[in-house]
């Protein structure tokens, strides 16, 4: 570590601080060891070391999802409104 430190602010949702004191903590460190954390990995790597979505579902997620409303709107696609008689047919 460089000789000199120095002191940055950060401005943060208050629920957002909390959660991250929390997690931090439980990992045995506190939110200025996990930000160095993070900009040692971000130097280290050149870049921003996780991947930046916009929480879109993949190209399999996205099939799936679609399979799911095919089969929704199918009216040869046995429904069930009771586990009983779901896992009774499983065991069929």
């Amino acid at each position: 570590m460089a000789g000199t430190t120095t002191n940055i602010s950060i401005r943060m949702d208050s629920d957002l601080k909390i959660q991250a004191d929390k997690l931090f903590n439980e990992l045995g460190m506190n939110l200025s060891t996990a930000f160095n954390i993070f900009v040692r990995q971000s130097l280290r790597e050149g870049r921003i070391p996780f991947n930046i979505s916009l929480n879109q579902p993949n190209a399999e997620t996205l099939e799936a999802l679609q399979e799911a409303e095919r089969i929704a709107r199918d009216p040869n696609v046995k429904s069930y409104s009771d586990l009983n008689e779901l896992f009774s047919d499983l065991e069929a």
